[in-house]
């Protein structure tokens, strides 16, 4: 199954370095073998390939070396620029399960020499430009047993409970705990779980503290290194002036959305999810400027996902099981303002939709699954 990614690798590394970072076991190996078949692949994890690394001992007459884990390595960025700017004629690959871009311990000592992209699970629109079973199908699977590809293929509910277990604990351990130094992994194990029945509400990071208790910036700190790790993604509220955005509360998301027990908040999950990943793939493959937000303001009224455009507003969404019925929230934020949200496109997602439609407004209704699986916007 060749990942969307795959062209763009081939492409880039004519001419750059790759990081490719995403959430552990999404194909990330898998994907990186694939690009060619005369590679050696080292993995930073292994005893005998950390030895051909710290030494420089591989096989040089390759045309592509993938280096895996090497984020692991003391100073890992330093020697990767040294390797790239005295060997420029050899190609590499740099995985890793931790977000590569983000680990600024040595500074932008990588800055012009590589690009950098992220691998997620699946998602409706990838299985669909695969050819994977029709859009129905692959919504039952991938919102029963996520879009990892492993519990995916397997395509077993108790297969993907006893496989969900083990991969947070590999992530806490190996990721959390060894990367970023966090001792009370327990206590971040019980912040994963708390977060099951938060999905959709603002992040308050002074309740769960006192959940938790802990202060408010330890859970901060928690959070950044569970986004780090893929465990969560996070989404700002939009504002028209950044320092407002950023001083408002966020809303966190799992890449792992099945983990949500209520179907409402997981639907949104999945959508948050899947926007997440179609703007990450465009604005690293394409070049552009998307963004996605929420919309709330003080009277408590709320539209579900705003996507931008260059910083502008491009799209609202609002996401429902059953409820056909246009959200009035759209025609209140439009009004609100109308020369910032005038040009702005209004989409209801409904999950049990029989016939898609629009309204004299302008309101598009339409059939969730079907148009995740397109994502136009």
């Amino acid at each position: 199954m060749d990942r969307e990614l795959i062209s763009e690798l081939r492409t880039t590394l004519k001419d750059k370095m790759v990081l490719l970072s995403g959430p552990r076991q999404s194909g990330k190996t898998t994907l990186s073998k694939q690009v060619t078949a005369d590679l050696e692949y080292l993995s930073y994890d292994n005893r005998e390939d950390r030895r051909k690394i710290l030494n420089q001992t591989w096989d040089r007459d390759r045309s592509l070396i993938i280096f895996d884990e090497i984020h692991k390595m003391k100073k890992w960025k330093l020697w990767l620029k040294g390797l790239y700017d005295t060997e420029k004629n050899n190609k590499y690959l740099v995985t890793g399960s931790a977000r590569l871009e983000t680990l600024k311990k040595v500074g932008d000592s990588m800055a012009g020499r590589y690009f950098h992209y992220q691998l997620f699970p699946f998602d409706l629109k990838e299985l669909k430009n695969l050819s994977w079973k029709t859009v129905s199908e692959n919504f039952t699977v991938l919102f029963r047993n996520s879009g990892f590809p492993e519990p995916f293929l397997n395509a077993s509910e108790a297969f993907y409970k006893k496989w969900r277990r083990t991969h947070l604990d590999v992530i806490l351990k190996q990721d959390v705990m060894l990367l970023d130094g966090l001792k009370r992994i327990e206590d971040v194990s019980n912040l994963v779980d708390m977060m099951t029945s938060r999905v959709g509400s603002l992040t308050s990071y002074k309740s769960l503290s006192e959940d938790l208790q802990t202060d408010d910036k330890t859970v901060k700190r928690w959070f950044l290194s569970l986004e780090n790790s893929y465990i969560f993604f996070k989404i700002l509220p939009f504002a028209s002036k950044l320092k407002n955005m950023i001083r408002k509360a966020p809303k966190h998301y799992f890449f792992d959305y099945p983990r949500v027990d209520d179907p409402a908040a997981r639907l949104e999950n999945f959508v948050a999810f899947g926007l997440f990943k179609e703007i990450q793939f465009r604005n690293e493959t394409l070049g552009e400027n998307f963004s996605l937000h929420y919309l709330k303001d003080n009277k408590q009224l709320e539209i579900d996902f705003l996507i931008c455009k260059n910083k502008h507003p491009h799209m609202m969404i609002e996401v429902k099981t059953s409820d056909s019925q246009p959200s009035k929230n759209f025609g209140y934020f439009v009004k609100k303002n109308k020369n910032l949200f005038k040009e702005v496109r209004c989409v209801q997602l409904v999950q049990n939709l029989k016939k898609p439609f629009s309204t004299p407004d302008g309101i598009q209704v339409q059939n969730l699954a079907s148009w995740m699986s397109e994502l136009k916007f």
